[in-house]
């Protein structure tokens, strides 16, 4: 695997980016929706120990509609998962999965 080497952008750079990225979409239409992909670090934040952020944001726009999603989970998961009908496998299809990777 090749990981990009990650750095801070000041939020001045990732508006121009975005900015140059919208401008560019403008001159050259393309027949797909395009999108960025922002990944955002937080220093000294341990999601596993650290519970200061807890809950869920409702992002106004869809990025993808007909986005297929899998949980993969515990059985506490599993079964939220089952109450609203979302595709999901449990720890032992992952297992399998691991050893079969023609399962999918």
């Amino acid at each position: 695997h090749h990981h990009a080497k990650m750095s801070k952008i000041t939020r001045e750079t990732y508006e121009e980016i975005i900015r140059n990225v919208l401008a560019l979409s403008k001159e050259k239409k393309r027949n797909f929706t395009e999108t960025i992909e922002l990944q955002v670090m937080l220093k000294n934040y341990d999601p596993q120990k650290d519970k200061r952020f807890s809950g869920t944001v409702k992002l106004p726009h869809i990025p993808r509609p007909r986005l297929k999603v899998c949980l993969l989970g515990d059985a506490s998961h599993i079964d939220e998962a089952k109450t609203i009908n979302l595709p999901h496998h449990d720890v032992e299809f992952l297992k399998k999965f691991n050893k079969d990777k023609k399962l999918i």
